[in-house]
């Protein structure tokens, strides 16, 4: 049956804006490259001109710069061409990933809103309310539990603040009046004043004139006297 009525041709995907936007970019890179050729053959040709004298050798370099001028013109007019078309593909493109982007988002913010119902379908602001109160009551009550047990069993309650402050007055006055009657030689980190005499540390040597007296009381006479 193939053979007789023939198969269908599968149809090519129509070419999307990026694959268009590719072969004008390619187009236009292939124009550059003759530019650039003519722009190299000009130099060339204006080399030529000035060294050959005017006439008729001079005049056929001129003809031949125009021909070569006037493809340039057509190859830049071309080239601007190509990129008007590829200006205008990419404000298309622009605009093409802007829609889906906001279809992505729409999407998105649909199921958020529907997430968002049900949700609010099991919480009720009454019961927040009730429950907020629930909790503040508990913690009056766990505060009233705290300072019930850190209460102390030996301080009374009627102790009066300024009758405190009293008693530990006359307790500082009692120090100060001891630490003033205490003798300056008593008290620590002082130096004394008596000015007392040092010790002796050894016996002084009589003088040679003054006779020495033995343990019984009578006079010595000196070594020196005594003649041999």
């Amino acid at each position: 049956m193939k053979k007789i009525f023939g198969a269908k041709k599968n149809k090519e995907p129509p070419p999307n804006i990026q694959d268009a936007t590719d072969r004008i970019t390619k187009r236009g890179d292939t124009v550059d490259e003759k530019i650039k050729k003519l722009d190299a053959e000009l130099a060339r040709y204006k080399e030529q001109i000035k060294k050959t004298r005017p006439g008729p050798a001079q005049e056929a370099v001129k003809a031949r710069a125009m021909r070569v001028l006037k493809q340039r013109r057509m190859y830049e007019g071309q080239r601007d061409m190509l990129y008007n078309q590829t200006y205008n593909l990419d404000q298309v493109a622009f605009a093409a990933e802007g829609l889906k982007d906001a279809q992505q988002t729409m999407t998105a913010m649909k199921a958020a809103n529907k997430e968002l119902k049900g949700m609010m379908k099991t919480v009720k602001l009454e019961d927040i309310d009730s429950m907020q109160d629930e909790m503040m009551d508990l913690m009056d009550v766990s505060n009233e539990i705290q300072e019930t047990l850190g209460r102390s069993y030996n301080v009374p309650d009627d102790i009066d603040e300024e009758e405190l402050m009293g008693e530990l007055d006359a307790l500082e006055a009692d120090m100060d009046f001891e630490s003033e009657s205490v003798p300056s030689y008593l008290q620590p980190d002082q130096e004394s004043d008596l000015n007392l005499p040092a010790a002796p540390t050894g016996h002084a040597a009589a003088p040679p004139h003054q006779q020495q007296e033995d343990e019984l009381g009578l006079p010595t006479v000196p070594q020196s006297s005594i003649r041999t």
